[in-house]
């Protein structure tokens, strides 16, 4: 299986929009994607300060689903908990906590979630006295609860929607998340397009990637799709492309 791929960090601007130093504490969290069965009740989490400031730090867990457009639909969760939900690190420390399932597993569909990591902002001043602003830093960590014996399907299809591109529409009719890395276009033996991507596809989802090649237009006729997963496997698919 390839390494974990990076966690997406986000960061808000919390306070008035108004000239003023910027602060900010460097957390990590290990692992960046959590994996459990439905037998395991607990797994452990790193959370480091890396900075030379004190933090507070706190989580909260959501489900996750997708909407068709793509985009995440999350709502606040009690199925997993993280002990404890604060933590207050002094510089440089780090912390192991647990997340722990509650309620009874779930033996026959993978169960997504997302467990967001805040650093919680306090306000201060700098020596100067001048106010500073607070910015607070955030973990996005997908987390995935999967029984044995359910398997990835990935179906995809593609159309011509411009003379040097192809757009490709993949629906996960599986019973398990796919999250394919890089999609690869040839035709005739010669590597057409490519693109990277770090999209979660859920269960039940589609989602259309665009392929340019940027040398020129794309022939018509029987083409071949190459997909590499996250876990490092790949799947391929042929198409036929219309003028």
């Amino acid at each position: 299986m390839r390494p974990p791929i990076s966690v997406r960090l986000f960061a808000f601007a919390l306070g008035s929009l108004i000239a003023a130093p910027a602060i900010a504490g460097v957390f990590s969290v290990t692992p960046v994607r959590i994996f459990m069965s439905p037998r395991d009740r607990a797994t452990a989490i790193t959370v480091t300060n890396e900075g030379d400031d004190e933090l507070v730090m706190q989580a909260d867990v959501y489900t996750w689903h997708q909407k068709p457009s793509g985009e995440d639909d999350l709502a606040l969760s009690e199925d997993l908990i993280l002990s404890p939900p604060i933590l207050k690190l002094a510089p440089h420390s780090r912390q192991v906590v647990r997340l722990a399932r509650v309620g009874p597993p779930s033996n026959d569909q993978q169960l997504t979630y997302r467990m967001i990591v805040r650093e919680v902002p306090e306000a201060g001043k700098t020596k100067s006295n001048d106010v500073r602003l607070q910015v607070a830093l955030a973990f996005s960590l997908p987390v995935f609860i999967t029984p044995t014996g359910l398997k990835r399907k990935l179906e995809c299809e593609g159309k011509r929607s411009a003379a040097d591109a192809v757009s490709i529409t993949c629906d996960n009719t599986g019973a398990l998340y796919a999250q394919p890395r890089e999609l690869t276009l040839s035709g005739a033996g010669k590597r057409l397009a490519s693109k990277d991507s770090a999209v979660y596809i859920l269960p039940g989802m589609k989602r259309t990637y665009e392929l340019r090649d940027t040398e020129g237009p794309i022939p018509a006729g029987a083409l071949k799709l190459a997909l590499t997963f996250d876990d490092g496997s790949s799947q391929e698919y042929e198409l036929k492309l219309a003028e």
